[in-house]
């Protein structure tokens, strides 16, 4: 499945595929790219490893996808786990170099859409606390402040957007 789909501030459409097996590794480094933008120190980054992992049991499931741009290089990945009615944005992570083009639009209407044809009529979200405006401006509801599983002490945002 690859969607082209153009962000607003961009006029070469990005393209949106599944992620490969074969890439699992590499887009999990950029997961970690993406998280060490923001001012995270190395010790931080590596701590929160296990929990930015695309999984290859999603990518068989055809849950992980990755945004691919005009020169097919890929620019971010979204990973979704649906489940009854509710389900979850686990990853959408853009490359540090191309954060602000439109990627993290994309990814997250394209993770909306999986969603939807799963039957799902919520997509819950815990967020980065620096990443909640951005869900916010996608249409997600800040909920509450969840504890994190990797820092003891640290609050997590929980959002959840309407499908």
């Amino acid at each position: 499945m690859a969607r082209s789909v153009a962000p607003p501030s961009r006029p070469d459409p990005l393209r949106i595929r599944n992620a490969r097996l074969e890439e699992c590794e590499a887009l999990s480094a950029l997961c970690l790219r993406s998280k060490a933008h923001w001012g995270y120190d190395a010790a931080f980054v590596a701590a929160c490893a296990p929990y930015l992992r695309v999984e290859p049991h999603c990518v068989d499931a055809g849950h992980a996808f990755v945004a691919l741009n005009h020169e097919n290089r890929i620019c971010g990945v979204g990973q979704i786990d649906p489940g009854g009615a509710a389900g979850n944005l686990d990853l959408l992570f853009i490359e540090p170099s191309v954060i602000g083009s439109g990627a993290g639009r994309v990814l997250f209407q394209e993770a909306a859409q999986r969603l939807r044809e799963a039957g799902v009529t919520v997509m819950t979200i815990l967020s980065d606390p620096d990443a909640r405006g951005f869900y916010e401006k996608m249409g997600a509801v800040f909920i509450e402040d969840r504890p994190s599983d990797v820092f003891e002490g640290r609050r997590l945002p929980w959002l959840e957007c309407r499908l």
